[in-house]
């Protein structure tokens, strides 16, 4: 257990946003949580920082900026009329506050790495559950938000939509460290625009322009950032050094790992078990990820760069290195002849069997699309109470562009080869 303070009135200084205060107790005591606490030692950006070396901001610091412009949103929205009580203003900033608790080592790099098909939603939503019984129920209203089954729609709008206060943070603060300005957005005008027709979120309609720097910002930052092409080639990287640990801890071979990497790397767990939050097995599973973060990954690649196998030696090394692959993208697939023959080169220049060129030479692909028409859109209200979607408001924006998926392939084959 964590020892609790008295002084629960503290004010944070943030760089992006500047002073955040901490909304009441609950939210203190959570902060304060160890499993909370973790999220300091885990990268919001994965290895961007390989790319960009500003870019080591947590996901510690990302959460209590969501939570911060969850304060302004409720304030925005209990002036134009609409209510909310103390208890569900309370309710979705704590909602807020743990959307992202179940990420694992360096964010999104590693995601369900560790336990198959779990993704770090299915895992934040089981170590909320937990929180809710060791802090007596004060969460329940916030699980029914964030699984969307509370009544008033809007509140898991704030959290989860294509116009949440957490990807109003994430561009505003992955812009900032790391110098991209062409993901700057306009977080406060945003907010102050928002407003609440039907039960669901809208933008007035002076808000327009904001709500198409936002879309803008978004996909420059994919595809300037999140999917830089050697950011790509960083992590893919680290998700072959990890697979191949798992290869070898599933053939019975020793490796050094600190306690809680060791119980992922040499146990599996049930088929299911996502659906099923009552299985006993969640117990050992959350006591070792809430120990689990980036340092656990660092410390025993540093120490298998010395490991016998040399698959695994040669991947920890370049990882800690930072020896990345070479990454060649392109919009259609790679051809399996091209890949073939550069596993052959690979054999015959480190003398590797032919079944470990998989790991380091491979090709994957890549999408995104920056307005998703699948998920709920954003609206746009003018003062007669006329509703459009974003994109038929905009005379600037193609919905058939914001919308349609882009998608491309990628190529990593070691550097020693180009040359």
């Amino acid at each position: 257990m964590y020892r609790q303070s008295r002084n629960k009135r503290k004010i944070i200084n943030d760089p992006v946003h500047g002073f955040i205060n901490i909304p009441g107790e609950l939210i203190f005591d959570l902060i304060e949580h160890p499993w909370f606490q973790r999220l300091r030692r885990i990268k919001q950006l994965g290895l961007t920082h390989f790319v960009y070396p500003g870019a080591t901001h947590t996901r510690f610091q990302h959460a209590l900026g969501a939570v911060h412009l969850m304060g302004q949103a409720i304030g925005i929205i209990r002036s134009k009329g609409m209510e909310i009580t103390d208890e569900e203003a309370e309710a979705v900033t704590v909602a807020i506050l743990l959307h992202d608790i179940g990420h694992g080592p360096f964010s999104h790099t590693l995601e369900s790495g560790f336990i198959e098909n779990i993704n770090h939603e299915v895992l934040s939503s089981v170590i909320m559950e937990k929180l809710n019984v060791e802090f007596k129920g004060k969460l329940s209203m916030a699980l029914d938000i964030f699984h969307n089954v509370y009544p008033k729609k809007f509140l898991r709008q704030l959290v989860s939509s294509q116009l949440d206060m957490d990807r109003l943070d994430y561009l505003k603060r992955d812009s900032f460290y790391t110098g991209v300005t062409e993901g700057v957005i306009g977080s406060d005008r945003i907010i102050k625009m928002l407003e609440v027709v039907d039960d669901e979120l809208a933008v007035e309609a002076k808000g327009i322009y904001s709500i198409e720097k936002f879309l803008i910002a978004r996909r420059l930052m994919y595809w300037q950032v999140y999917l830089h092409k050697s950011v790509l080639s960083a992590e893919y990287l680290l998700v072959m050094l990890l697979r191949r640990a798992m290869e070898l801890a599933s053939r019975g071979e020793k490796l050094f790992a600190t306690p809680s990497l060791e119980f992922f790397l040499y146990n599996r767990f049930p088929e299911g078990i996502e659906k099923d939050h009552l299985n006993p097995a969640w117990e050992s599973i959350i006591r070792n990820f809430t120990l689990l973060d980036d340092d656990d990954i660092l410390v025993s690649a540093k120490v298998w760069i010395n490991h016998s196998d040399k698959v695994l030696s040669m991947l920890c090394s370049d990882f800690v290195n930072r020896n990345l692959y070479k990454i060649q993208l392109q919009n259609y697939p790679f051809e399996e002849e091209r890949i073939g023959e550069l596993r052959k080169e690979v054999q015959a220049f480190y003398k590797l069997d032919m079944a470990d060129t998989k790991y380091f030479v491979f090709s994957e692909s890549i999408a995104n699309n920056t307005y998703s028409t699948a998920d709920e859109r954003i609206k746009i209200v003018y003062r007669d109470g006329t509703i459009k979607d974003i994109a038929e408001a905009s005379d600037i924006l193609n919905l058939a562009v914001l919308s349609k998926e882009v998608r491309k392939y990628f190529l990593c084959y070691p550097k020693e080869l180009a040359r």
